[in-house]
């Protein structure tokens, strides 16, 4: 076999999403977790992904919260080592920490999928938004190159400044399949207001995990 042989590489789950968001702290998390539990309870395997993390370290991880949706390890979602317990951005962490520098083709390279084709989907969880640093040569729109995903899911908050971050963030990752999540949308005026002036943008715009969780199921069927 050689390098270029398929049954070499690493397997590719049938459906693979890149959850993003446009900043930190918009429901990046929640939105994972929530499609996980969906995809799950509708009969569909889900492996998640988080590639690198930083935050407290006296405060539960967001591989934590992943694993806990999708029933595996934390330290599966997101390897030990790339656990950082600082809250800045990952290579900005790591260098603070002492830590070696590492590179997104680090990083997409230490994403492991469970063999077998029954884990039909594969979330992979960034973090900030598209362009805050991920690793010492790149972000999430690097990433998103690097592992080629069917779908980005957009994470943004519902309400004030949502159309501007929404905007500049689907720019930057224009050259890939993008579905904005507005999260947090409820029964406000400019959360309606919002959702209409992105759908006339002509985004593809969901407001509920579970409205999303269905339509990657269809997609999965009609493979």
């Amino acid at each position: 076999m050689t390098p270029d042989d398929p049954t070499t590489q690493p397997p590719r789950p049938g459906l693979l999403v890149l959850v993003s968001g446009t900043g930190t702290g918009v429901g990046k998390t929640w939105w994972t977790a929530a499609l996980t539990r969906r995809l799950r309870a509708g009969g569909v395997a889900v492996a998640v992904r988080k590639p690198v993390q930083s935050g407290d370290p006296d405060a539960p991880t967001d591989a934590d919260v992943l694993a806990a949706a999708s029933g595996e390890e934390p330290d599966t979602v997101t390897p030990a080592h790339r656990s950082l317990p600082l809250p800045w951005a990952p290579p900005m962490a790591a260098a603070e920490l002492g830590l070696p520098p590492f590179t997104v083709a680090d990083l997409a390279s230490e994403i492991v999928w469970p063999a077998g084709a029954e884990h039909d989907v594969g979330l992979v969880e960034a973090v900030g938004g598209p362009r805050s640093p991920l690793a010492s040569d790149g972000d999430t729109v690097s990433l998103a190159d690097a592992l080629e995903p069917d779908v980005v899911v957009l994470v943004a908050e519902a309400g004030l400044g949502a159309v501007n971050a929404v905007r500049l963030s689907v720019d930057v990752l224009r050259t890939h399949t993008v579905v904005v999540a507005l999260n947090r949308f409820g029964d406000e005026v400019l959360h309606d207001r919002n959702l209409a002036v992105l759908r006339a943008d002509g985004l593809d715009v969901v407001t509920d995990p579970a409205n999303l969780a269905a339509r990657f199921v269809g997609q999965l069927r009609r493979r």
